[in-house]
């Protein structure tokens, strides 16, 4: 098994914990948490894929996809029932793991498609968050790409990053590394001091006589 392989599995190991968690949060059924759990892990590299062209999809030819998503689920749901609870925070630390993995993962497969930077970059990213986006959505949440702290900024940083790095002959390994560790440095930073990008006030304001 190639690095590059078990590397992807991880992350949807770590994505289907963060949707089995949520699911968990809006007290599913073990069918719900399955659904949450595999939409969130694999979600994103399917949209991915579909839009690159990729076919099959990762998960079709391969049943270990769904096979690790479904356990990472259940594993979940009996650590969360026979140990305590995991918190807020544990959620966040979990999907910031994800989101690193799957962005520079997300990029590589682009790059391996000959498309360019900017396309690499917008992959990369889709990977990391898109899977979810669709989990939030599903939970009736607020997805976290669209929070105040720092999010999709952190995988288009990672892109860029691991992008830069293959272009110096870093080394595909090393390269790939330092930018995964780049995502989850931004990540847990802005989680732990609350990171945010400056917001886009639009204020009312009484009409002028001009603009009547």
């Amino acid at each position: 098994m190639s690095w590059f392989y078990a590397f992807d599995l991880f992350g949807v190991a770590v994505f289907a914990i963060t949707g089995a968690l949520m699911a968990g949060r809006k007290s599913m059924d073990l069918f719900g948490v399955l659904v949450i759990a595999i939409v969130t892990s694999l979600g994103g590299g399917t949209l991915r894929d579909v839009i690159l062209g990729r076919h099959p999809v990762s998960w079709i030819g391969n049943d270990l996809y769904i096979l690790v998503a479904s356990l990472a689920a259940i594993g979940t749901v009996l650590w969360v029932r026979f140990t305590q609870p995991i918190n807020e925070r544990g959620l966040l630390v979990a999907d910031a793991f994800g989101l690193a993995v799957f962005t520079v993962l997300g990029t590589q497969v682009a790059l391996a498609h000959d498309v360019p930077v900017s396309a690499a970059v917008i992959m990369g990213v889709m990977t990391g968050v898109a899977g979810g986006v669709m989990r939030d959505i599903i939970c009736n949440e607020i997805p976290l790409i669209f929070h105040k702290e720092i999010y999709a900024t952190a995988c288009i940083a990672g892109a860029l990053i691991y992008i830069a790095l293959q272009q110096l002959q870093l080394g595909t390994d090393l390269a790939s590394i330092l930018a995964m560790l780049a995502v989850l440095g931004i990540r847990l930073a802005a989680i732990r001091w609350h990171l945010e990008l400056p917001r886009f006030h639009l204020l009312d304001r009484e009409p002028h006589d001009s603009d009547k």
